[in-house]
């Protein structure tokens, strides 16, 4: 059964660049974001990764905690990092999965479990699909879930965007429209009913249609 948007995030174990963890304590009552890389030492992965690291502060201000995964030995994961910092000016400041069973892999629904279980032999072309993007919420809940191919390198600007726009519409009863930023207006949720949404914005709102309610996002 493959993962959807609601489901709880799968808790596992796992060695990795900063030490053992165990997923959903680690992330304790914070946001996270996991990313995933088919190989060590691949030239569009590298540059995420440096992407990653240098928006790190970012991501901290908005209390999510990055973590990466890689289906090779976090060996490897370390001297991969001597060529981020060296090819992207910063290497990675935050953990690394190694994942030499790809265990989490399956356990994320990003191989088969058909497909053995040792990185040992396979090229990144085999590991294609470990290109994805889960953002989880304190809950555990899966809230978004982007796959990307191999020779498309991730935008981490939009996955800020969207952990913006999980974060304020968890707060406030709204909805973000297409291509939102944050300070932008914003769409009062749909499950919000007229004399409700009066109560919240006395001031009212611009309706350009009965089902588009427009009103400045919330502070």
């Amino acid at each position: 059964m493959g993962l959807r948007i609601g489901d709880t995030a799968p808790d596992f174990e796992a060695e990795t660049t900063d030490g053992h963890i165990r997923f959903h304590e680690w992330l304790g009552d914070s946001w996270g974001i996991i990313f995933s890389h088919p190989k060590d030492f691949t030239p569009v992965c590298t540059t995420e990764l440096g992407a990653a690291a240098k928006l790190k502060p970012d991501f901290d201000k908005r209390n999510v905690k990055i973590i990466g995964l890689s289906v090779d030995p976090v060996g490897r994961h370390g001297e991969w990092a001597k060529d981020i910092a060296e090819t992207q000016g910063v290497a990675p400041n935050f953990p690394m999965i190694g994942d030499p069973e790809l265990k989490v892999s399956k356990l994320y629904d990003m191989l088969p479990a058909s497909i053995g279980d040792s990185s040992e032999g396979r090229t990144a072309a085999d590991n294609q699909t470990v290109r994805t993007v889960y953002v989880i919420g304190p809950d555990k809940k899966i809230k978004l879930m982007l796959a990307y191919p191999m020779s498309t390198g991730r935008n981490f600007d939009e996955i800020l965007r969207v952990v913006d726009s999980l974060q304020l519409t968890a707060k406030h009863k709204v909805a973000t429209p297409a291509n939102w930023k944050e300070g932008e207006d914003v769409i009062i949720a749909g499950s919000v009913n007229n004399d409700d949404a009066k109560k919240i914005w006395p001031d009212g709102w611009k309706e350009p249609k009965p089902y588009i309610r427009i009103v400045p996002q919330p502070k």
